[in-house]
């Protein structure tokens, strides 16, 4: 009899695989690892690729002492708001150094194009870039040298006010190298600048939100009213002083308290020259007049604790 072909046939279900059992008392041997040196002087495999290192920007900061005259000073004017303006972060700081060297050795080729210098700064203290926020910072301390007061009479704009927050706001920051800049440049802004015009740019950020940026303002403000004659302190107004001071006693940072301490002493100096009443009442009489009931006797309190 002949045998049915099995094409046409369904195709049977495989049988379900059964589970390897494994011996209870086997011990699994491990290959043997292949040491770096094999790796290294096989013969037979195929070359990889090289590590490649990237390469990091960097740049050097050069401090005011050591930055040499420009050669050619017009050649390098012509080209700077090309490099300031640049999208290229390193161009742009190349371009600050350039500034620099204009500001100490040059200062009147900047002198024309100085706002717009300042609104640059101040872009560049914004940006996240920490390199070229500490290089916008210290060309801003050679601009506070090279031009004093010339700075903070530039009125078209409100650009010096900007840079002056940027630089508080960058003193009060928690990275240290672009802190520590920024605390530099705030003291040679006042070693630079005549006491009451730096002082009624100041008085505006005693009452900023930014606990931190009101503590680096009074900071700046004690140094500009130790700084003072007792001429200017007069000329200024004692009681604008001792409000100010007073409200920052009240602050919640030490630091600012601290500043306005300082400021409190050298007003009750000048007060005690200016007054004609006896001596014990003219630090009282003073504060009375000038200040409310607890803050009054909070600051003749201060005055008699020293």
């Amino acid at each position: 009899m002949a045998l049915r072909s099995l094409d046409n046939t369904l195709p049977l279900s495989p049988e379900r695989p059964k589970k390897a059992i494994k011996p209870a008392n086997l011990i699994p041997i491990s290959k043997p690892k292949q040491s770096a040196d094999s790796k290294i002087n096989d013969e037979n495999r195929l070359p990889s690729d090289p590590v490649v290192t990237p390469v990091v920007d960097s740049i050097d900061y050069i401090s005011s002492e050591n930055l040499k005259p420009v050669s050619d000073p017009d050649v390098k004017f012509k080209g700077l708001m090309e490099g300031l303006e640049s999208k290229d972060w390193l161009k742009i700081c190349d371009s600050l150094n350039v500034v620099r060297q204009l500001a100490l050795y040059h200062s009147e080729l900047l002198l024309p194009i100085l706002e717009k210098v300042v609104m640059i700064l101040v872009k560049s203290m914004k940006n996240p870039r920490s390199a070229l926020c500490k290089t916008s910072i210290m060309a801003a301390s050679d601009l506070f040298k090279s031009f004093g007061d010339k700075l903070l009479e530039i009125s078209t704009s409100d650009s010096v006010a900007q840079m002056m927050l940027q630089l508080l706001l960058k003193a009060s920051q928690d990275k240290k190298f672009v802190c520590e800049e920024a605390e530099r440049t705030l003291n040679t802004m006042v070693v630079s600048t005549t006491p009451i015009p730096l002082l009624q740019k100041l008085k505006v950020y005693v009452t900023h939100g930014n606990m931190r940026v009101r503590a680096k303002a009074a900071v700046s403000i004690s140094h500009c009213v130790t700084k003072m004659g007792m001429g200017e302190m007069r000329d200024y107004g004692l009681v604008s002083l001792a409000q100010t001071s007073a409200e920052l006693l009240k602050d919640r940072l030490p630091e600012a308290r601290e500043a306005a301490r300082g400021m409190v002493l050298s007003i009750h100096k000048a007060v005690m020259e200016d007054e004609e009443n006896e001596e014990e009442e003219k630090w009282q009489n003073f504060c009375q007049l000038n200040l409310s009931a607890i803050d009054a006797l909070t600051m003749v309190k201060l005055v008699a604790s020293q």
